[in-house]
């Protein structure tokens, strides 16, 4: 029977934070993991702590300056805002026509936010610590309330039109359409919003039309063709309008999974070529092997231009050290994902060269993004959201296999910083309550929050005893 080997280092206090760049506000407890199982360090996660390198540590929640709450997604009902569609459809357009220049210019800001962490196996040392999710602060809210917004107008204007048709003040004309040469003739309608006479634009004049009521009526030419709403010759009536505007919003409104994005058919002739390996971090891989000293001199080159870091402070031993050594031992279960439980780096690699790799940790439960690095030349993708995005599809890839693993694990969040708020736009998503440890919906907890940095979500006061 295999057990975790550990050795508890204690608190530690009084050191540097760097979310609040207090000098003295940090608080946290830690332990050198020399081997843990994978469920081991489940049972930790969903505890409150977290690892870095082998150094497994948890911040004292109640007198940390910042407390840190554990976080995950629910991968499997995640659904893609606004502003992850627009990252997912610009690596689209990159990498299938090379197009970069829509979004050079505007790129999302990263946050260079380090998080100082303690690992060492024999004393405390502090190191730069920044969470793969940590990378790109995302601009969800405002986003999200003009896309909201926008609906409700489009909404509000359906209603208005119907309302006109069916007081008569709008009359509907019906024409065949015009068959084209060589395709096959239909017996569909085109609908013509016309005034009263009388009343309206002057008709002598060609109609001024907006190019938003031009899409709508081509929708409504689609849906008659398709669904052969009404037969030859027979008018169309203000009811069959509102059957088919409600159809065409039902469709269209069918939001679009991250799979939809990632995994479409690219033409032949594509600009970029795109694969995502993952590797296990071992160097008994070949692959990792292999690929070793370009995936270190990726570490150093972000390290340097993101974080600015020496060149002595991320050579390839500290590289090793931060991102490769790891505790867990992998381990392959009958009921497990093919690739096993473990330490993995997903490694993207764009026409030959790695760009960014992702480390991140396979648990029964969970994927638990550890760390992202990536070429800084290619800063203007949003490799953070995009590889983020890439690791929540990639835990419903392994859902199908292993049923109990359908949670996408997302380091910390931390409330009383700003710039570290945008995890909770992951949706659905929870936070892990620091005195039950049950995990809470993030609506619940975010009123909790702006009342108090530190707060128990589970409102049960048996719950933990």
């Amino acid at each position: 029977m295999r057990r975790a080997v550990v050795e508890y280092k204690g608190w530690k206090e009084g050191y540097r934070c760097g979310y609040c760049a207090s000098p003295q506000g940090k608080v946290s407890a830690g332990m050198w993991a020399h081997s843990m199982t994978v469920q081991d360090y489940q049972d930790l996660i969903d505890r409150g702590w977290r690892r870095s390198g082998k150094y497994v540590y948890k911040p004292i929640m109640n007198q940390t300056c910042c407390p840190q709450y554990t976080i995950r997604c629910q991968a499997l009902h995640f659904q893609t805002s606004k502003s992850h569609k627009k990252v997912l459809k610009k690596m689209l357009k990159f990498i299938s026509k090379g197009d970069i220049s829509k979004v050079m210019g505007g790129e999302e800001p990263m946050d260079s936010h380090i998080e100082e962490v303690v690992a060492c196996s024999h004393e405390y040392r502090s190191e730069s610590h920044v969470s793969q999710a940590e990378l790109t602060p995302l601009s969800v809210d405002h986003a999200e309330g003009v896309e909201a917004e926008d609906k409700d107008k489009e909404q509000m204007k359906e209603e208005v039109n119907v309302k006109k048709m069916e007081s008569g003040s709008l009359q509907i004309h019906v024409a065949k359409d015009t068959p084209v040469p060589g395709e096959p003739s239909h017996s569909t309608k085109i609908v013509h919003a016309l005034p009263k006479p009388g009343k309206g634009a002057d008709l002598s004049k060609p109609p001024c039309r907006k190019a938003k009521d031009i899409r709508k009526e081509r929708k409504l030419q689609k849906l008659l063709q398709n669904q052969m709403c009404t037969y030859e010759g027979s008018p169309l009536q203000a009811g069959d309008q509102v059957l088919l505007l409600q159809s065409s919003k039902s469709k269209t409104n069918q939001p679009k999974t991250v799979e939809d994005f990632i995994f479409v058919s690219l033409p032949d002739d594509a600009a970029h070529k795109l694969e995502v390996r993952l590797v296990p971090v071992s160097f008994e891989d070949p692959q990792f092997k292999s690929s070793f000293s370009q995936s270190a001199a990726l570490f150093a080159k972000y390290q340097m231009a993101i974080h600015k870091d020496t060149p002595s402070d991320c050579g390839e031993n500290e590289f090793t050290r931060f991102l490769c050594d790891s505790p867990l031992e992998a381990e392959n279960l009958p009921n497990g994902p093919d690739c096993g439980y473990g330490s993995f780096h997903q490694q993207y690699w764009l026409d030959g060269k790695i760009i960014a790799v992702g480390v991140i940790d396979i648990l029964p439960y969970c994927v638990s993004s550890v760390y992202l690095y990536y070429d800084p030349d290619y800063s203007f993708l949003s490799l953070g959201v995009y590889s983020a995005l890439r690791e929540i599809a990639f835990t419903r890839q392994l859902h199908e296999k292993a049923p109990d693993l359908r949670f996408y694990y997302m380091g910390f969040y931390i409330h009383s910083c700003p710039k570290m708020r945008y995890k909770g736009q992951y949706r659905p998503s929870d936070l892990l309550c620091p005195e039950t440890y049950v995990w809470m919906p993030i609506e619940q907890c975010l009123p909790l929050l702006e009342r108090s940095k530190y707060c128990r979500f589970n409102q049960d006061v048996k719950a933990g005893m």
